[in-house]
């Protein structure tokens, strides 16, 4: 890491991302991955080590007796990690929701509704999902065909533990490393960079129109806690699901000081539109333009592209920030 994590003034708030980025980087994830082989592979030689034992975060083993060079991504998210580790070439074919990077091979398979014929169609030797629907595992298994199943990140580790399960996965043990390394560096310098707000900024992230909301609980909830900023839609995560529908009341009465649109794509959401809304134009966050379009990608994937959205938040805070 770096001397960002010492930096004067910004102890209380890098306390939040020192567990969650630097002691996962530097733990690694030995405990959860073994080589198949009774023989220890140095690291140098790691990316060359077949056959391999994966664990998968469910923690179903996984068997790999080869390097594969024909993989199906399911997931837009592991689609982006195998490309930033070098695994690109490996892909053969991804699902309709991959779409970055452009030149990825991107068919009219489905991730939500995987169908095994369609994918045996393009005779992988290792297939890549978020869950198991459909028993994607099962048919594949009838095949011969291997399937790892990484679902959603929960937290910044199982997105670092990801990144270097897929390295593991498919020979670039190294690449996966280095992808670590710069992610926790560069999320740590961006949050490290940010000036401290005045008062604790509150803040409230939307997933649709129909007022539906991420709380703390989720992955995207943990980027705004590496700024110290608290959620409005805490208190109406009764269950804990992490996604709870908020009411436009409920969202008048807590005023947030910043609003994040993960709808700006899909839904045509802006700035404009939110205060066009009944009663939204009296908002701290639209009085003060503090409206902030994500990219609905970069809001919903855990891969490389993390980075992007954490500079996105450091943004807006600094803007608050620096207008006192």
């Amino acid at each position: 890491m770096s001397t960002l994590f010492t930096r004067p003034g910004r102890a209380r708030r890098l306390a939040v991302i020192l567990p969650v980025l630097g002691a996962v980087a530097l733990a690694g994830c030995a405990n959860r991955e073994e080589a198949a082989s009774p023989v220890r592979t140095p690291a140098s030689q790691a990316a060359q080590a077949f056959p391999v034992q994966l664990t998968a975060p469910d923690g179903k083993p996984v068997v790999l007796n080869h390097r594969p060079e024909r993989i199906v991504s399911l997931s837009a998210s592991t689609t982006e990690t195998l490309f930033a580790i070098n695994a690109g070439k490996q892909v053969v074919a991804v699902d309709d929701h991959s779409d970055f990077p452009k030149d990825t091979p991107r068919t009219s398979l489905s991730g939500l509704t995987p169908n095994v014929e369609a994918i045996a169609g393009y005779k992988p030797d290792l297939v890549i999902a978020q869950s198991d629907a459909n028993d994607l595992v099962a048919g594949m298994a009838k095949l011969h065909q291997p399937v790892l199943i990484l679902p959603s990140a929960k937290a910044f580790a199982d997105v670092l533990a990801q990144f270097r399960l897929l390295g593991k996965a498919t020979g670039h043990v190294k690449e996966a490393e280095d992808l670590v390394s710069k992610t926790t560096e560069d999320i740590s310098k961006i949050v490290g960079d940010v000036p401290k707000p005045a008062k604790t900024l509150t803040y409230y992230h939307e997933l649709t129109t129909e007022l539906d909301a991420a709380s703390s609980r989720t992955f995207i909830g943990q980027v705004y806690a590496l700024f110290g900023l608290t959620n409005i839609a805490d208190a109406a995560d009764t269950v804990g699901s992490g996604y709870p529908k908020l009411s436009a009341e409920h969202v008048l009465r807590s005023n947030p000081d910043l609003i994040f649109l993960a709808d700006s794509k899909c839904c045509a959401q802006n700035a404009a539109a939110v205060g066009a809304r009944p009663g939204w134009g009296t908002l701290k966050a639209v009085r003060g333009g503090n409206v902030v379009a994500l990219d609905d990608d970069l809001a919903s994937r855990w891969g490389p592209r993390i980075v992007e959205l954490v500079r996105s938040v450091a943004d807006a805070v600094s803007k608050v920030s620096k207008a006192g």
